[in-house]
Formats: structure tokens, C-alpha cells, sequence
């Protein structure tokens, strides 16, 4: 064998691997398609930004105890006659000024708005956690249930082809009778081949409802739908029922477990910060505030100044703001000299502090009503919390109901499935004797048939509901 042929069965040996393991089917569990389900919901991205927000919101509560700082500087250039910056006197000519200051304030007392802001922000970045715990939760119970769902339809599948494979069997044999001439009635064959039909009709509904409910779980999950994705089975420990439950305890358990209330209380209590906020805008302002400044401009000019004694000159000054500068001979043959742009910035500072208090005296009833408008929302809020716990405790009623109901047709159709199979084995027994028909021993099957159908949807529904009250207490939630 030649070296290329070796490198070209090599090459053919790797892509038919890569080929087959493209081609194995995905196996989700619960847990990944919990976590995919919250990476790519919409709703819970959303609840996230609302929690940032909050958050900032939190922050900037804070920082506004701290003392503003801000600078400035500016450059004005002018032509003709203005008003002169040194001598505060008009001249005509053209000016180049510069000014620079730096200035801080910052509020001793307003009615301690800021301080219950701090607190109404905390509470409402409190509340946008719950949000987004909430949003996490209702994903988690809806990727349970429609988990269960497809766990349902497969199972239901499963027993539908169990159910064909018995009806198959049966017609092969009313096949083989019927070319023996021992059938006991012409009709036997039919009777077992239009069951057969009715088998295949149920398999394909039963698969088109398995499809169908793939589906809806893979929407729910944000990811585009994988026919032949497989799910794994759950445990017996994670199918567990709970038809002992006590609604009350359930209720008791959500009001302190469930993020959605808890949300909803938070949010009352934010509006009752809210209002003290508001009505801290009420009382005086007290603001402490203070600067340094300076400037420059081209109109700074100082003068000379001689110091003569007798039969000559002794010194040489110039008239400065601070006093006077002694300066050379050669700087001394101008009589007026513009003063540099560093001695201007050094001598021309200033400084100021300010005390001031503003109090509201009247203002158009605007901070009366905002604290009308607060007391508004704070009472809508008040109902929100109680509507809430409302809505809670008639949901937490439907779905012990259900479960309980649920729970009791599940035991029924126990009952009836193992009835209809001692009645199905009887009739088998007395088919192949010869002393029953066709048509009554496809009645006793079919009856099994659908009592077996019946009890696997039960038993699911019994589950969900289960599930449902998990949540209520709190045992059915995302990771924080």
C-alpha cells in the first residue's frame, strides 16, 4: 500500500467518525434545559437590566451625600469698547481675558430626603432582585411542566407501539388461521386488520403529540427544534407526589418564600420611603458652599516707579498689588509695563464660602401634590402587595385541587387498569378457546388500551400539579 493511499483511508476513517458523531442524537437532561431555558429568556434579561438599573439608581442615592466639586475656565477675546477687568473702567481697545475658578458644595440638611432616598433605592434594588428571581422561577416551573409533558407523550408513545406490536401479533395469526380455514367467523380477519389500522392511527397521534410537545419545550427554551433530541428519564425520587399536603402550610410557606411577594412588599416599602422623601422637600434647604478663583487679562499693566537720591539714582521699583518690586535698568525705559500672564494668575486669586438657606415658601402647590401623587402610589402599591397574596392563595387552592383530583383519578384508573387486565387475560383465555369472538376480544383490549393511556396521563398530571405546590413553597427555584 502506497503512502497516499494510507493518508487517504486515514483521512476517510476521520471524516465517517466526525459524520457518526454528528449524527448522535442530543440528550438533554432537566437541569440543561433549566439553564438554557433562563440564559435565553427575554423576559429574564429584562428583569436583569431593571435589577442594574435599581442598582445604579442605589448607588446615585448615596453619592448625592457627597460634596459636588466642579471647575471652570474660559477665554474671551473682545474688540473696541468694553469694560476693562483691571480698572473696571471702559476702554477701547482689544482684550484678551482669562478666568479659571474651582468651586464645591454641599447640602447639610434638606428634610433628610437624601437619607430616606437611600433607603427607598435600597428597598427598590431589593424589590428588582425579587423581580428577577421571580422571572427565574416562572421559567423553571414552565420548563418542568412541559418537560413533564413530553415525558407524558413518550411514554404514552411507548405503550401506544407496545399496544401495535400485540395487535400485529394477532393479525399475523388471524392470517395464518384464515389460510387453515379455522378461523370462526370471516370476518375475524377484518375485524383484527381494521384493529390493527386503529393501532397505527393512535401510534402516529401519539408521535405527532410527542413531536408537538418536543416543541413547545424547545420554544420555551429559546433554541432552534431538534426533532431527535432525546430527554432523560427523571428519577422516582423526582416524581414523587405530595396528596398529603396541606393547602394552609403551603400558603404560609409562599407568603415567606416566594419571590414574587416578597417583591411586592418591597415595593410597598420603597413607596413609603418614597413619601418621606417627598415630603422632606417640604422643609428649608441648608447648603454650604465655597470657591477659588482666578484670572488674567491683557489690560494688566503696572507702572514704574524711580527712587532717586542726590547726583544719581539709588534704586528702581515697580508699583505691584503686593507693593513695590525692584527691577533692572533695562526694564526701567518703559514707564508702563503689562504684567506677565504667571503674576496675574498668582496675585489675582480669590476665595469665598457661602452659607445659604432656601426655604420653600410657596411653589405653586408643586411639592404639596408631589407628596399627594406619593401617598397615591404608595396606596396603589399597598394593593398590589394584597392583591398579590390574593392571587397567591386562590393559586396555591387551584392547584392543591387539581393535584388532589388528579391524585384521585390516578388511583381509580389503577384500579380499573388492573380489573381490565384480569378481564383482558379471562377474554384471551376464552378467544383462543374458541367460545368468544373477535369483536368482544378487541372490546376487552381496547378497553385495557385506553385504561393503560389513561392511567400514564393521570399519573403525569398528578406530577405537575406536585410540582406546582414545589414552587408555592419554594422548593422550585432557579439558582440566585
Amino acid at each position: 500500500m502506497t503512502r497516499f493511499n494510507k493518508y487517504f483511508l486515514t483521512l476517510l476513517f476521520l471524516a465517517a467518525s466526525i459524520l457518526t458523531y454528528g449524527q448522535q442524537n442530543t440528550v438533554l437532561s432537566l437541569q440543561q434545559c433549566l439553564d438554557i431555558a433562563i440564559k435565553n429568556n427575554l423576559q429574564v434579561k429584562q428583569s436583569g437590566l431593571t435589577m442594574e438599573a435599581d442598582r445604579i439608581n442605589f448607588l446615585q442615592a448615596k453619592e448625592n451625600l457627597i460634596p459636588a466639586l466642579s471647575g471652570s475656565a474660559s477665554r474671551q477675546l473682545s474688540q473696541g469698547r468694553g469694560l476693562s477687568p483691571v480698572t473696571n473702567t471702559y476702554v477701547n481697545q482689544s482684550l484678551t481675558s482669562d478666568n479659571y475658578g474651582l468651586n464645591a458644595s454641599v447640602t447639610l440638611f434638606n428634610g433628610l430626603s437624601y437619607q430616606n432616598a437611600i433607603k427607598q433605592a435600597s428597598l427598590a434594588y431589593q424589590a428588582g432582585k425579587m423581580d428577577l428571581q421571580a422571572a427565574k422561577d416562572v421559567v423553571t416551573v414552565n420548563v418542568i411542566t412541559n418537560y413533564l409533558l413530553v415525558l407524558d407523550a413518550e411514554e404514552q408513545l411507548s405503550a401506544t407501539k407496545s399496544q401495535l406490536a400485540v395487535t400485529q401479533q394477532q393479525v399475523d395469526r388471524a392470517n395464518v388461521l384464515e389460510q387453515q380455514g379455522a378461523n370462526k367467523a370471516a370476518s375475524d380477519i377484518y375485524d383484527f386488520k381494521g384493529q390493527l389500522a386503529g393501532s397505527q392511527v393512535s401510534a402516529t397521534s401519539a408521535q405527532n403529540n410527542v413531536n408537538a410537545a418536543k416543541l413547545s419545550l424547545f420554544q420555551l427554551l429559546n433554541i432552534p427544534y431538534d426533532a431527535n433530541a432525546q430527554l432523560q428519564p427523571l428519577s422516582a425520587e423526582d416524581l414523587a407526589g405530595q396528596h398529603d399536603a396541606d393547602p394552609d402550610k403551603i400558603y404560609a410557606t409562599a407568603l415567606q418564600q416566594l419571590a414574587q411577594v416578597k417583591s411586592a412588599t418591597l415595593k410597598r416599602q420603597s413607596a413609603e420611603k418614597q413619601v418621606q422623601v417627598l415630603k422632606g422637600q417640604l422643609f428649608p434647604t441648608l447648603t454650604l458652599s465655597g470657591g477659588i478663583s482666578t484670572n488674567y487679562s491683557s489690560a494688566g499693566t503696572r507702572s514704574i516707579f524711580i527712587d532717586s537720591v542726590t547726583n544719581g539714582v539709588k534704586g528702581l521699583f515697580v508699583n505691584t498689588p503686593t507693593g513695590k518690586e525692584s527691577i533692572s535698568a533695562t526694564t526701567a525705559n518703559n514707564s508702563i509695563q503689562n504684567i506677565p500672564y504667571t503674576d496675574q494668575f498668582k496675585n489675582n486669586y480669590g476665595t469665598y464660602g457661602l452659607l445659604s438657606l432656601n426655604i420653600p415658601i410657596f411653589t405653586n402647590h408643586y411639592r404639596k401634590n408631589q407628596v399627594a401623587l406619593g401617598k397615591i402610589n404608595l396606596q396603589n402599591a399597598q394593593y398590589v402587595e394584597d392583591n398579590t397574596k390574593i392571587v397567591l392563595r386562590q393559586n396555591v387552592e387551584q392547584a392543591y385541587s387539581n393535584m388532589i383530583a388528579a391524585y384521585n383519578k390516578y388511583q381509580a384508573l389503577t384500579e380499573q387498569v388492573n380489573a381490565y387486565t384480569e378481564s383482558f387475560r379471562i377474554s384471551k383465555i376464552r378467544y383462543d378457546s374458541g367460545v368468544l369472538t373477535s369483536v368482544d376480544y378487541i372490546i376487552s383490549k381496547n378497553q385495557l388500551d385506553a385504561a393503560n393511556l389513561n392511567l400514564i396521563s393521570a399519573h403525569y398530571d398528578y406530577f405537575i400539579y406536585s410540582k406546582i405546590l414545589d414552587y408555592y413553597q419554594g422548593k422550585v427555584s432557579a439558582s440566585q
